[in-house]
């Protein structure tokens, strides 16, 4: 969703991220950086659900179809995104790659850990998608009562990075909980589950542009509601027609979003690369 050109601190600027902010007062010891998230505009969201997409069918694959147990990815994956995490916290600036590469492992990882709690420990999905809200609640409460914003333009120090990829794991492992649990436990179906999102989204996209919803507020409602969106599509593609879905399985529907995700990170890339080099000519002129 959009963000209109506002206040920083309304978090609604739709230039590059190549452009760094103060921090708080508070943050004055943390390391100082470019902003690390990408501008908010349509293509930012079709990305994020087709990742929240890969991120149900990838872990189905690996668990199930590659026979590495609920277990063994989790360990896995986890590994693999605690070192790009590494790399991601590493850099001062926005980089595509890296970023939508942890976005991915994220979507998985947080999967993950909602399968482990509901099909390895026998925790209820109810009892997930409390649990998963009130973490989530907990990491807002903490990152605005230390930084006094939640917008995602001013992520220019590490303790607000961490506090942003603290909420983005938060979001996907609820939305899969919750996800779960209106398409499976609630039997509304994968396809139903799927406009049911999809309309909430309508309606906070809706309550931003017309109703003055603060920006920050429907990004992050957007966000959490695209993965349940993401899921529930996810599952109603590569389920059979028994279970509800169409049937493509998770080869097919994981590649063709794979595929998708990788051309759009390539022109994130190329535009990126081109506003880092007006900004260059600009300082030089300057």
């Amino acid at each position: 969703m959009s963000q209109p050109q506002t206040a920083p601190e309304s978090g609604a600027t739709l230039r590059p991220s190549t452009t760094s902010r103060p921090p708080s007062p508070g943050a004055s010891t943390a390391r100082t950086m470019l902003n690390k998230v990408p501008e908010v505009f349509l293509l930012f969201w079709i990305v994020k659900i087709m990742s929240t997409t890969v991120g149900e069918t990838a872990a189905d694959f690996l668990a199930g179809n590659l026979g590495l147990g609920l277990t063994n990815t989790s360990l896995i994956m986890a590994g693999l995104l605690a070192l790009v995490l590494v790399v991601q916290f590493r850099a001062r600036r926005y980089i595509p790659a890296v970023y939508w590469l942890a976005v991915v492992l994220v979507s998985i990882v947080g999967t993950l850990i909602s399968d482990n709690l509901v099909d390895n420990f026998g925790v209820s999905l109810w009892t997930t998608t409390v649990v998963f809200a009130g973490a989530l609640t907990a990491t807002f409460l903490a990152w605005y009562r230390s930084e006094r914003t939640l917008s995602i333009h001013t992520i220019v120090t590490s303790r607000r990075e961490g506090f942003y990829w603290m909420a983005i794991l938060s979001t996907f492992a609820l939305g899969t909980s919750a996800g779960d649990l209106v398409g499976e436990k609630l039997a509304l179906g994968y396809l139903p589950s799927a406009i049911l999102f999809g309309i909430l989204i309508a309606l906070v996209y809706v309550a931003h542009i017309k109703g003055g919803l603060n920006a920050v507020l429907a990004f992050w409602a957007a966000y959490i509601l695209t993965r349940p969106f993401g899921a529930s599509m996810g599952d109603y593609l590569t389920a059979a027609p028994k279970d509800g879905g169409l049937g493509l399985g998770t080869n097919g529907t994981s590649g063709i979003f794979l595929a998708v995700i990788v051309a759009a990170v390539a022109w994130f890339t190329v535009q990126q690369r081109r506003a880092d080099d007006h900004e260059a000519l600009e300082t030089a002129a300057a």
